[in-house]
Formats: structure tokens, C-alpha cells, sequence
């Protein structure tokens, strides 16, 4: 009787030391992350980061496109869905236990190629550009349908004008950029984070396309680079966000030429 009245609490003090021990590992487990290619650099990033502190876990980053995230993430398809936009009050309506986090901010550039010899237009004649397609002067390069960047050039720039049939549509940031910086009269639009040496961005009624003036808000076509969740988050899930809002991932998100929100 004495043996078992001993073994029982040496039993409960293994199980709590068990406990204790594994409180301080890093915790396991698959995210799968997509939407968006305007955030996907900055989710590799993160990811890379993230992982590497906790080699148990296993980040997926995708793309798709804004639209795509937002939906993948409501169906289950993505734990995280990337969205370069707002949601849409139909998706708000559809999925109301859709939850968004701003994770970055981002400018979209308008850009031509480097040799061009305008550096800067009102948003009134890039408008015009765009409403008018592809002619002698101008290639007009556009993304497609779904694209967060597109929805909004389409509200800050078009304001309720349409985008020539006649322009060309690319699906993704990169494709954009690299048909710009290979096409002598082309003229498109891209992230701010996606801005290198092959293009050339220009002001937008005197404002440089900038970090500062993104964050200032005085260049006109900001926004918020988002991650959509769906109702309660869940642990590993929730950590790995809360480590891109930390100063460790916004440091990340500067780097790779974006707008921190912390």
C-alpha cells in the first residue's frame, strides 16, 4: 500500500515535469499562406524567418491574386489568406466571420521604362493613359481581374472610368514590371515593393512614389497590405502573424521596400 501511495505522486511529478519541459520548445505544425503576389515577397520573408526559429513548422506561401486569398481562406483552403485591398462589402457580407489584420502598407507605383523621359504626371492624365489603351504613345500595361493592385488603381486613379479593352492584362506584379522595363513606351503599375532599377516610377502631381510619402499619406495611391483569418485564430496561426507585426517582421517589411505599420 505504501509503494502505491508513492508511486502516485512521483507519477504526477514526471507528467508535470513533461509538461514544464515541453512548454519552452517551439511549437509544430503547417500554415498554408496565399493571395496576394504584392504581399507574397514579404510573406516568404516572414515565413523564412519564422521558420527558422521554429524548425517544427512549416509555412506554404502562395499567390493567386487578392481575390483568390480572400475566397481560399473563407473555403478553408488558406489558414492565411493575402489580400492587397480591403474586403469587399460582398465579402463581408458572405463570410461575415472573416477577421483582417493590416500587416504592411504599400504605394503602387506608376511606372514606365527608365528611359523614358517623363518623371511626372497628374492623376487625371494617367487616367486619361489608361481609359484610352494602347496606342502610338503608350503601351498601356494593366493587371487582370482579381488583382488587390488593380482594384486600387481602378478606385484611386480611374474613379468609376473603365480600363481600355485594349490594354494588356498581366496577372501578377513581377509580370508587370518585367514587361515595363523590356517595352521602350510602356507605362503599368506595380507595388512599391517590386520598384527596382528596370522601371521608373513617377510623381503623381509633384509627389515622389516613396516610403515617406506613403506613410505620410501625401502620395495618392497608398493602401493597406492585409491577412485575412476566418473566426477564432489559432495558436500557431496567431503567433506567426503576431511575429510579422513585431519589430523583427516590420524590420522585414522595410527591407524588402514596403511601408511598416508598427
Amino acid at each position: 500500500m505504501k509503494k502505491r501511495l508513492f508511486l502516485v505522486p512521483l507519477v504526477g511529478l514526471i507528467l508535470a515535469a513533461l509538461v514544464m519541459g515541453g512548454c519552452g520548445h517551439s511549437q509544430s505544425g503547417t500554415i498554408t499562406e496565399g493571395g496576394s503576389s504584392t504581399v507574397q515577397p514579404l510573406a516568404d520573408k516572414w515565413a523564412e524567418a519564422f521558420m527558422a526559429k521554429n524548425p517544427d513548422v512549416n509555412i506554404i506561401v502562395q499567390g493567386g491574386g487578392s481575390s483568390a486569398g480572400v475566397k481560399g481562406c473563407a473555403q478553408g483552403t488558406f489558414d492565411i489568406g493575402a489580400a492587397s485591398r480591403e474586403l469587399k462589402s460582398s465579402e463581408a457580407s458572405q463570410w461575415p466571420d472573416l477577421v483582417v489584420t493590416h500587416v504592411a502598407a504599400d504605394g503602387v507605383a506608376i511606372v514606365v521604362h527608365p528611359s523614358s523621359s517623363i518623371a511626372n504626371l497628374t492623376l487625371e492624365e494617367v487616367k486619361n493613359i489608361f481609359a484610352n489603351g494602347s496606342n502610338d504613345t503608350w503601351t498601356v500595361i494593366s493587371r487582370e481581374e482579381g488583382s488587390g493592385t488593380r482594384e486600387v488603381f481602378e478606385k484611386k486613379v480611374m474613379a468609376g472610368a473603365e480600363i481600355a479593352s485594349n490594354a494588356e492584362f498581366l496577372p501578377s506584379n513581377g509580370a508587370v514590371k518585367q514587361k515595363v522595363a523590356s517595352t521602350a513606351n510602356a507605362i503599368g503599375y506595380i507595388s512599391i515593393g517590386y520598384v527596382d532599377l528596370s522601371v521608373k516610377a513617377l510623381s503623381i502631381g509633384g509627389v515622389t512614389c516613396n516610403k515617406d510619402n506613403c506613410r505620410s499619406g501625401s502620395y495618392p495611391v497608398t493602401r493597406y497590405l492585409n491577412f485575412i483569418t476566418k473566426g477564432d485564430t489559432e495558436d500557431l496561426i496567431k503567433r506567426f502573424i503576431d511575429f510579422c507585426l513585431s519589430s523583427e517582421g516590420q524590420k522585414i517589411v522595410e527591407e524588402e521596400g514596403y511601408v511598416s505599420v508598427g
